[in-house]
């Protein structure tokens, strides 16, 4: 065997190829390199040997050691619904008030209830409670139908609109322009009327126009003074917290098209226990009536405060 061409350069073999006059150098692997490829392929020979590794027509190798990912996610599983059905049968026999004076099962039930809200109303109310225009904020303190937390978890039980017997909202907002209750510019008066009475700047001949349109139409249900009435689910008309837009705009269209959302009622999808926990939840993520955030012991919720657009 001829001896092979080594470069002049570098003293190193060549392979014998050559492109344009530039020969390819046969430069050996690194040694560290060669020595980590071996190492890798016994690891992998050692691994194939003790752990689940091949597939076949009908299974699979199972390996020396026995190790099954399935098995071991089904243990962990099967313990965590045993721990997870001591707390729900606590949860089930104890009263609301009871669990809040328990700082054990109320950080359980905060727990429960916030998994259930990131996987249930967060599409409308928003990862953290704080809603968005026809979404109302459940982290203030402006609740339609109230906001303690047997309140909070009637609504959740029966709904906004939902068919439910009991379910909130059997009063409905009337569209008055869409159903020609009243005329455009009855409308326009009232969205003044409306404006006057949260304390911003309104037109005066309009406001006049409108007093006894809104005692004929509005009162009813928002009361003479427009304070709202949350037995009937109507808003307070005095404050600065809007549903849908407190703009004109947003005031005549509400009159105009008479918006009504609609709520699930979930108990009908989630067990009492459930229900109970996602009360909870809400209420210790919601704003005290002084605006503060509702005090809790369990330290894995973090309690949100923001501007409110609850009604």
């Amino acid at each position: 065997m001829s001896e092979r061409e080594r470069d002049d350069h570098s003293g190193t073999e060549t392979t014998g190829h050559e492109w344009d006059g530039i020969k390819e150098l046969d430069t050996p692997l690194p040694r560290w390199w060669l020595w980590t490829w071996y190492g890798s392929i016994a690891v992998a020979i050692v691994y194939w040997i003790l752990m689940p590794a091949w597939p076949g027509i009908t299974g699979y190798t199972r390996g020396l050691l026995g190790q099954s990912d399935r098995t071991d996610l089904s243990g962990e599983l099967a313990r965590l619904e045993t721990v997870r059905g001591q707390g729900l049968v606590k949860l089930k026999v104890a009263s609301l008030a009871e669990i809040e004076k328990d700082p054990q099962l109320q950080a359980y039930a905060l727990q429960v209830g916030q998994s259930v809200f990131g996987d249930n109303c967060a599409t409308c109310h928003g990862s953290g409670g704080g809603g968005a225009r026809g979404y109302p904020n459940l982290r203030d303190d402006i609740w339609l139908w109230g906001g303690s937390l047997e309140e909070i978890q009637h609504t959740i039980r029966v709904g906004v609109r939902s068919g439910n017997a009991h379910a909130r909202g059997e009063n409905q907002m009337p569209a008055f322009g869409r159903d020609q209750m009243l005329t455009a510019a009855q409308i326009g008066d009232l969205a003044e009327y409306v404006m006057a009475l949260s304390g911003r700047n309104a037109d005066a001949a309009a406001v006049g126009r409108a007093r006894q349109t809104f005692a004929d139409q509005c009162a009813a249900c928002h009361g003479p003074a427009g304070a709202g009435d949350r037995g009937k689910g109507a808003p307070n008309l005095t404050d600065g917290e809007w549903l849908y837009g407190a703009g004109r705009e947003a005031i005549t269209a509400q009159l105009f098209n008479g918006r009504n959302g609609v709520m699930p009622a979930w108990e009908t999808r989630f067990s009492p226990e459930t229900v109970k926990a996602l009360a909870v939840y809400v209420h210790a993520n919601a704003a005290g009536d002084s605006g503060a955030p509702v005090a809790t012991t369990a330290k894995n919720v973090i309690l949100l405060s923001g501007a409110a657009q609850a009604r």
